[in-house]
């Protein structure tokens, strides 16, 4: 008969309670969220053999490069709680970032609520990017430019309702958006303008005191909520993804496919940033991880937003180069350079950027 120590049966409690201890652990929830380097796609590549660009209504192009939108995988979101050793292994990355999880979201939001946000965002990008790809080219994109909504205390208050339709300003008419943004550019605040707009049937001509915006153009104090009918059908089709900020990378792919040149010529190509249909790229959370993923799937190249650019420095990747960018035809000139080998000469995100 075997007999047994005090100790050892102590000792053999004790390791049974902590491996049971541990496998508790393992498996309940912990107050964090975890931002880890999510996976890249290739826009100009497929998904479960469907092209995530489709172009019909033009003569499209193939191209030898890669342009890889980059992304970051989260836990500890609504419905995807993180788990103590996911916790643990985002400590020790490098690349990702640990954060209590009442401090990092919106902790009034369901899983439902952020999914739907989610989506809403990538088809307004999908939109956008379409439009700005198509404007960048040349084409006309044609464009209903609806009165979503009046900010008080401008000088539209009052003047222009929901619902209006405008097309016209001084007189000139607004067959897109682009030529309202760039007629706004040549007003200078505080000015009046006539805002010719379509309401219940019936033309009017109504001043507006133009307000300034952020940047110190004219507003006309007015949210609109554009239509477009685009002379080109472009689809794109990728699932598993939301949020905006692939906008740019959809639009170099779009301008890719249209576009004899091949810009990529070869490269792996890596981006991100938001778009809206003027072109102009914004900003985007995550920056870090995405270059960590642009690295780990293989591309010398990341286009960054140069809102982005003090987030940058001093944590890009071993073999990668950020180029900074603050619209999509800086970026499109970005890739036709890197493509040509010119790359060398481009603007990168630095501690004077």
């Amino acid at each position: 008969m075997v007999r047994y120590s005090p100790r050892s049966i102590t000792l053999s409690v004790s390791l049974l309670v902590s491996a049971v201890l541990a496998a508790v652990l393992a498996v309940l929830p912990a107050p964090y969220v975890v931002d880890s380097p999510g996976p890249t796609k290739n826009v100009l590549g497929e998904q479960d053999g469907t092209p995530l660009i489709s172009i019909s209504g033009a003569t499209t192009y193939d191209s030898t490069g890669e342009l890889r939108l980059t992304t970051v995988s989260e836990v500890g979101s609504p419905g995807y709680p993180a788990l103590a050793p996911e916790v643990v292994a985002g400590w020790l990355s490098a690349w990702a970032v640990v954060q209590p999880s009442d401090t990092s979201q919106d902790t009034g939001q369901t899983q439902e609520e952020v999914e739907q946000t989610n989506t809403a965002q990538m088809v307004s990008s999908q939109e956008n990017a379409t439009v700005a790809a198509l404007t960048e080219l040349g084409y006309e994109v044609p464009a209903t430019l609806t009165v979503a909504g009046v900010q008080e205390g401008t000088g539209a208050d009052g003047a222009l309702a929901e619902g209006d339709v405008i097309t016209a300003i001084d007189g000139t008419a607004l067959p897109d958006y682009a030529t309202m943004v760039n007629l706004l550019k040549a007003v200078t605040p505080g000015s009046t303008i006539t805002v010719s707009v379509q309401r219940d049937g019936a033309q009017l001509d109504v001043p507006v005191v133009t307000g300034t915006r952020s940047d110190g153009g004219a507003l006309i104090g007015v949210y609109i909520d554009p239509t477009f009918d685009p002379p080109v059908d472009v689809t794109i089709s990728i699932d598993g993804i939301g949020g905006p900020s692939a906008g740019t990378m959809f639009a170099l792919g779009i301008i890719d496919r249209l576009t004899p040149q091949d810009e990529a010529n070869g490269q792996v190509v890596a981006g991100t940033g938001t778009i809206d249909v003027t072109g102009a790229v914004g900003e985007i959370g995550g920056i870090r991880q995405k270059l960590a993923g642009a690295s780990r799937d293989g591309a010398a190249w990341f286009l960054a937003p140069s809102g982005n650019c003090s987030e940058v420095v001093g944590h890009v990747p071993d073999g990668l180069r950020v180029v900074s960018v603050s619209t999509l035809h800086q970026a499109r000139e970005a890739l036709v350079a890197i493509g040509a080998g010119e790359g060398d000469s481009l603007p990168t995100c630095t501690a004077s950027s």
